[in-house]
């Protein structure tokens, strides 16, 4: 008997999955509080959510690495500043701030990513009457993000083999080893995005009827349990802000 045939990417998800448009729901509502002043009051709501999305997926590594990503940052961003009142321990604590922000907002986009092929986001973004404009460039984001990261493993690993990555190296030459880094990395997008372009064309994603899905997308289970568990942590920080 021959092995069982893989699972259609553009079939219907499997497991404990999110429906596209509770997903982006998700990212828009902790990207618009987060960024917004006094964001700062969401961050462990968001970042609650985000360990347990990853939970979910049984993304593990992800799971961990995100609250660590999130103390190593807080701890610069708040203890940083007390160890003197230098105007570079200031900036650098300014940034972590941003970091902290980033690492709550990109913990829910990596389970979007990773959970969510191209196919079923077009489709769900089609059926909630989002204009193609934004479904295709979201589409088309979802396959450059993993291309440009896999094109800088390339870079990189290429660098190291002619001795020219590491960490001590860049720090010898650190404008040369950006020039390195950049300049094939760049052509690498450019090469990727004519290709992904041209893919789209192929697949119709610029044409004006509207394609039919043969796997509608449709609310389940795990979209209203998500729904409740964001209201709640919501309202917590919402009760925690005013109590405080």
């Amino acid at each position: 008997m021959g092995e069982p045939a893989p699972a259609d990417p553009a079939g219907p998800a499997r497991g404990w999955v999110l429906d596209p448009r509770t997903a982006v729901v998700i990212l828009l509502a902790a990207s618009i509080t987060i960024m917004a002043p006094g964001g700062i009051w969401f961050v462990p709501a968001a970042l609650v959510a985000a360990t347990l999305l990853a939970v979910s997926e049984r993304a593990w590594r992800r799971a961990i690495g995100v609250p660590l990503a999130a103390a190593a940052a807080a701890g610069v961003a708040y203890l940083l500043p007390l160890v003197a009142p230098w105007p570079v321990l200031g900036f650098i604590s300014v940034m972590a701030g941003f970091a902290l922000r980033l690492v709550a907002v990109g913990g829910i986009a990596a389970h979007l990513a990773r959970t969510i092929p191209p196919t079923r986001f077009t489709a769900a973004l089609r059926a909630a009457r989002i204009p193609s404009a934004f479904t295709v460039s979201g589409a088309v984001l979802l396959r450059f993000v993993p291309t440009i990261i896999s094109e800088a493993r390339a870079v990189h690993d290429a660098m190291r083999l002619r001795g020219l990555g590491g960490g001590l190296a860049v720090l010898r030459h650190p404008i040369r080893s950006i020039e390195y880094f950049t300049v094939p990395l760049m052509a690498s997008s450019l090469r990727a995005a004519e290709d992904l372009s041209a893919s789209s064309l192929l697949r119709g994603l610029g044409s004006q009827p509207r394609p039919t899905s043969m796997h509608p997308p449709r609310f389940g289970l795990p979209d209203a349990v998500a729904a409740v568990v964001v209201v709640v942590l919501g309202a917590a920080t919402v009760l925690w802000g005013y109590g405080s």
